[in-house]
């Protein structure tokens, strides 16, 4: 077995991990940016090593930095999470390279599924037949138009080595392609490290449905169950829900079977989920994710399995335990994402800040992850998940209540989050019936009873480095305290900060200077100096939270002066342009 465990990973999923590896008794090291200093998986974890810097690419994204961190901790085994690093070849090379354990697939599997384009054909010479698309990277945005013009529009570009809707934009006509192509090579960039994009047709009314598939590496191949993500916003899951309703029986074996020739095909080992469309009784390959999912939960309650658990065992070379066969689905489980972002307007405006109050819920069938308590940042230079709210029951109407009661007992205050979307969505006849599908949220749904998000708090951490030295057990040692400059080098004190006002949607300001509403970088200028532009025009884009967001003009007028170009951080309330 696994001795010592680095998470290479921040939030809620690091600390899901390591709350598994303390029950089997392996011990597990956190990593941390400069803004990450007193999260809570490293509140957690047995050991704890800075990786400096601020942002994913300086921290969580610095190879060098994590390698070091193995080095110094002795760890003997990387569990990657979910986002950054965990579909990443390279990085499962260079682990796998020094010795040490990666809890995932082989970099072969990954680098064959984590490619979009691969696993697509991949999946095709396994007889699993994939949505209509280019099995190659664009290069132009006249490669989108002529594949529109061809298979007809809308028209979806998909990062290539990406996934959660991140890198993902759908082109309504060929005007459109150019600048919807660079906002998606931008955000793959940002998000995965990679700049590829391809194309594929955008299905009408589709149920995102998915397949988790567990292998180990004595040639056991099983799939354990499907869930539906129909409920999404900017194509990322809001809802997620095991078993999918008005799913039939003979579908569901024979997606999970397609799953399993897929996940053979790759030669994958591990936890993966294999994504599919599912319309009008016909299903498509998407793609593979060859990490655990965040949704992982709800299997892991009809199922009874922990998932962490024997990603642990299947790396260590353990052999499952049970067959196809011995696999039983109980009841009904259901989860909510709780994101940091403003949902009034159906907007979902991106909500950074310091979470003040976080009352948790409880009772029968209710489990909560979260990586985040009171006193604790959601910061604007990472995903804004702050946790997930899973609950289980005997069949899906009363899942459906326990969750909506659950979401009433939770409290987070200081940062506007999705809940109350949450149960506008719970509580849809739609959801009800189970009719939904990807596009239902926001081509739907009225979101209009949500009010503005109430003030929420800044970006924390004003405190300063200190380089002291100190005696521990007699022992000179030297140590670096940050601090509050205020405090020299006393505690830090964790009371909310003045609460400043938050705006609700990413919109200007209506006076002719145009605000930004939250912290971020601004990733592109619309407008220049002289030019006329109408209300609601976007003259600048910033992002946030590794989302894009549209900053648009509340007045029509021409601009008499640009504040800021490409590439400058940006506070609430700065002015980025103005218009006269």
């Amino acid at each position: 077995m696994l001795q010592k465990v680095l998470v290479a990973n921040r939030g809620e999923i690091a600390v899901r991990v390591m709350r598994t590896c303390r029950e089997m008794g392996i011990a597990t090291v956190a990593v941390y940016s400069e803004l990450d200093r007193d999260a809570l998986h490293v509140r957690l974890a047995d050991e704890a090593y800075a990786l400096g810097g601020t942002t994913a690419a300086e921290s969580y994204l610095n190879t060098e930095a994590i390698l070091a961190a193995i080095e110094a901790s002795g760890a003997d085994a990387v569990h990657p999470g979910y986002g950054f690093f965990s579909e990443n070849t390279d990085f499962a090379r260079a682990i796998t390279s020094r010795g040490v354990t990666f809890i995932g697939p082989p970099p072969e599997a990954i680098e064959v599924m984590g490619d979009k384009i691969s696993s697509r054909i991949a999946a095709e010479r396994a007889g699993v037949a994939g949505v209509p698309g280019r099995s190659e990277t664009l290069a132009t945005s006249e490669e989108v138009v002529a594949f529109g013009n061809e298979f007809g529009w809308p028209v979806a570009i998909k990062a290539a080595y990406g996934g959660g809707g991140r890198g993902m934009k759908v082109v309504h006509a060929p005007e459109d392609a150019q600048a919807a192509l660079e906002s998606a090579q931008r955000e793959a960039q940002s998000y995965f490290g990679r700049p590829e994009c391809y194309v594929e047709r955008y299905l009408t009314w589709p149920r995102h449905i998915e397949m988790q598939v567990l292998a180990d590496t004595h040639g056991n191949t099983l799939w354990l169950g499907e869930r539906d993500c129909s409920a999404q916003r900017r194509h990322q899951k809001l809802v997620e829900e095991s078993p999918a309703a008005n799913f039939p029986d003979e579908v569901r074996v024979a997606m999970g079977e397609a799953a399993v020739k897929v996940s053979r095909a790759c030669g994958y080992v591990n936890a993966g989920t294999v994504e599919f469309l599912y319309q009008d009784g016909e299903f498509y390959f998407l793609e593979m994710n060859t990490r655990l999912q965040v949704e992982h939960p709800v299997t892991e309650l009809v199922t009874g399995l922990d998932l962490v658990e024997w990603q642990l065992r299947v790396a260590a070379g353990e052999a499952l335990t049970f067959g196809q066969s011995d696999i039983v689905r109980r009841g009904h489980a259901i989860e909510v994402r709780i994101n940091a972002e403003d949902a009034a307007g159906g907007r979902f405006s991106p909500s950074p800040g310091l979470i003040t109050r976080f009352e948790q819920p409880g009772g029968p069938g209710v489990r909560l992850d979260a990586g985040y308590g009171a006193g604790d940042a959601v910061s604007q230079y990472y995903d804004n998940l702050i946790g997930k709210l899973i609950v289980w029951a005997e069949d899906r109407e009363r899942a459906r209540r326990r969750l909506l009661r659950a979401i009433e007992e939770t409290v987070i205050e200081g940062v506007a989050t999705t809940l109350p979307a949450d149960t506008i969505i719970l509580s849809s006849e739609d959801f009800v019936k189970g009719t939904h599908s990807t596009k239902w949220v926001e081509e739907t749904l009225d979101f209009s009873s949500i009010t503005s998000a109430p003030p929420a708090l800044g970006e924390t951490d004003a405190r300063v480095r200190r380089d002291v030295t100190a005696e521990v057990n007699g022992r000179r040692v030297n140590v670096t305290l940050w601090v509050n400059p205020e405090e020299g080098t006393a505690a830090v004190s964790t009371a909310a900060k003045p609460r400043r006002q938050h705006h609700a949607g990413v919109v200007g300001s209506g006076s002719g200077n145009v605000t930004v509403p939250m912290q971020g970088t601004i990733v592109k200028v619309n407008v220049t100096v002289g030019q006329s532009v109408e209300a609601g025009e976007t003259v600048v884009i910033l992002e946030a939270m590794k989302m894009e967001n549209a900053v648009a003009a509340e007045r029509a007028g021409v601009v008499s002066a640009v504040r800021v170009t490409e590439g400058d951080s940006v506070a609430t309330g700065d002015v980025v342009v103005t218009i006269e």
